[in-house]
């Protein structure tokens, strides 16, 4: 498996990837791997899952997503 070392990297930068990994408590090594697979690599599946949600809450508020896709484009042109 390649490595990569990063050299350069501001504190600020640096302090922000620290914090984040401690809040999903991970490595710092692990949290910046999953922020390049999310950013580079979108999986056609991580969108179906969102889609997916996405209706599952709005069955929860009784409302069909097409619904509430049409509602928002006709309060937008209002």
């Amino acid at each position: 498996m390649p490595t990569l070392t990063l050299k350069g990297l501001p504190e600020e930068l640096h302090d922000r990837l620290k914090e984040q990994a401690e809040r999903h408590r991970r490595s710092m090594n692990s949290e910046a791997i999953m922020i390049l697979e999310r950013t580079l690599m979108p999986t056609r599946q991580s969108a179906e899952a969102a889609i997916a949600k996405a209706e599952a809450l709005n069955r929860r508020i009784g409302k069909a997503f097409p619904d509430i896709v049409n509602e928002a484009k006709r309060e937008g042109r209002a």
